[in-house]
């Protein structure tokens, strides 16, 4: 497929209730006085909606709220999937907001696994030193992989029909998805569902699957790498495994703050942000929060918009929705329901 274009996108979501008014006034317009809500359509189809919570206030008080409309379904052990970065990453989600956070929320403690690459984070020593680097030694937090893996199944995978995991995933019943979503070199963006698909794939096996290298030397010139369409649906049959292991027992919250047009996983290389911060999401549908997410995004002047547009359009990260579609993990329609 070539790459699809921020028109070609807009044609393909149905997104026109919100285009013709944000994208040429800003973010101000999609709440519109008097409006509770924004119905965007994935698909421009008839049918139901999933429920996207909103906020434009981004603290540790409105981010329990937003949790506290989804959490229906979380019970038991929790664990919170959340991506603690490279050391010293200058966009990382507030310490003190996620420390508020867990706090409200009972047995829980925060997920990771090792990375693929080599840096802070590639193995469990060092990682265990990035994550007290950072300050997330506030709780608990389980480096999934570190006593070994697990394979789950991905039902109704192209590419996988199995995905290697930290093998701490199955100690948990219920899972919290906190992403900081911005850009990604290789996705164009990484949401809720690259949080998953390779935040709990384990770092040696499971992360080499999901991009396409495993069992081969892993590529030293990232462009070699297998990634556009591909590394989209790879993905998403990554995070396929985890949602369909948690069943309805995990929500997403989606913190749009920062947005550099790098990931997390950049470090202090990444790009300054150039896009406004947007608010906080959150819902029980992966492809709904995401959706809503790049609709936010596209909703944003031009001036604010270019550079993480360009990151997203140049991989082909909008691909990451129609591969979530494909694999019927979720609703594109949904109601944007603000809570301000």
């Amino acid at each position: 497929m070539d790459k699809m274009t921020r028109r070609e996108f807009l044609k393909m979501a149905g997104s026109a209730a919100v285009g013709a008014a944000a994208y040429g006034a800003g973010l101000q317009n999609v709440f519109a006085a008097g409006e509770g809500s924004v119905k965007v359509t994935g698909n421009g189809g008839a049918g139901s909606r999933a429920k996207v919570y909103f906020s434009k206030n981004i603290n540790a008080e409105t981010l329990i709220k937003l949790y506290d409309m989804v959490n229906e379904g979380i019970y038991g052990k929790v664990a919170i999937k959340l991506h603690t970065g490279e050391p010293h990453g200058p966009n990382i989600l507030p310490r003190e907001m996620v420390k508020a956070f867990q706090a409200h929320v009972p047995n829980s403690n925060i997920v990771e696994t090792n990375a693929l690459y080599a840096g802070g984070r590639d193995t469990t020593e060092k990682h265990r030193a990035t994550i007290a680097l950072n300050g997330w030694d506030f709780c608990p937090v389980d480096i999934m992989d570190e006593e070994g893996t697990v394979m789950l199944p991905v039902r109704g995978g192209k590419h996988m029909q199995e995905v290697s995991m930290g093998g701490h995933i199955v100690n948990y019943d219920s899972m919290i998805v906190l992403t900081h979503f911005k850009g990604h070199a290789m996705g164009g963006f990484g949401g809720s569902m690259k949080n998953i698909a390779i935040g709990c794939a384990d770092g040696k096996i499971g992360k080499a699957m999901v991009h396409g290298v495993y069992g081969q030397p892993l590529p030293e010139d990232w462009g070699k790498w297998p990634a556009k369409e591909e590394l989209m649906e790879r993905m998403a049959e990554s995070a396929k495994a985890t949602v369909d292991y948690f069943g309805k027992h995990i929500v997403f919250l989606n913190v749009m703050r920062r947005m550099s047009v790098d990931c997390d996983c950049a470090g202090v290389a990444a790009a300054e942000p150039t896009i406004p911060d947007i608010g906080i999401l959150a819902s029980t549908d992966i492809l709904a929060i995401d959706q809503a997410c790049i609709d936010l995004v596209y909703a944003q002047p031009e001036k604010y918009r270019h550079d993480l547009v360009e990151r997203i359009e140049s991989r082909h990260g909008l691909h990451q929705l129609t591969a979530m579609r494909e694999m019927k993990m979720g609703n594109p329609q949904y109601e944007l329901i603000s809570i301000d």
